[in-house]
């Protein structure tokens, strides 16, 4: 083969890799944006901590939009997105469910609470998206990102990393519920992490 040929061949295939990581990069964005307006548009909707067990609808079971728990806000994002957690924990742990912490006495998966337990989200997200180092910088935090934390009294927390950063300064807000229905406030090191991850 011609050494030209050879040469527009090679930069063919350079070009068309860096148009398909932009694309990529293009819908990641798009889908944070996405992710972060549906997790803000909580706050002052969801007003109320509320973890007990429920019957709900599967797929895209709910419990009452004025109420749930720091899980519920990943859940009710990522379905603005298109991406329906309950089905994908309960289908996931249907086919591994040793993969999964059994805490709570269960034999088999159970589509109406699985996907809302943080414990339950933590290894799903271990196991189809991206694990991140745990730091204390925050330029470790990139907006979308979720972050897994241990609260004082040993409960598992979970939540969004924001887009929006405490006023001059770059430590990233973060959105989620601890208690006091969805905020979005400065809390990326309040509490002790034990989990960085990056989905899709």
């Amino acid at each position: 083969m011609a050494r030209w040929l050879v040469r527009r061949i090679s930069w063919i295939t350079v070009a068309l890799l860096a148009c398909l990581a932009a694309a990529a990069q293009n819908r990641q964005a798009n889908i944070t944006e996405v992710l972060l307006d549906a997790a803000r548009a909580q706050v002052g909707v969801t007003v109320i901590y509320d973890g007990r067990y429920a019957r709900i609808a599967y797929p895209g079971g709910d419990v009452p939009m004025d109420r749930g728990v720091c899980t519920d806000v990943l859940i009710r994002a990522y379905r603005k997105a298109g991406i329906d957690l309950q089905v994908l924990v309960h289908e996931d742990m249907s086919r591994a469910y040793g993969a999964y912490p059994h805490l709570w006495g269960l034999s088999a998966p159970d589509s109406n609470i699985d996907h809302r337990r943080v414990q339950n989200l933590r290894v799903f997200f271990a196991r189809h998206g991206k694990t991140l180092p745990v730091t204390y910088a925050a330029k470790d935090y990139r907006p979308g990102d979720i972050v897994v934390w241990r609260l004082p009294s040993g409960q598992p927390h979970i939540g969004f990393v924001s887009s929006r950063t405490v006023p001059g300064g770059d430590r990233p807000f973060v959105i989620h519920n601890v208690g006091q229905g969805a905020q979005e406030e400065d809390a990326l090191f309040l509490y002790a992490i034990t989990g960085h991850f990056r989905y899709p």
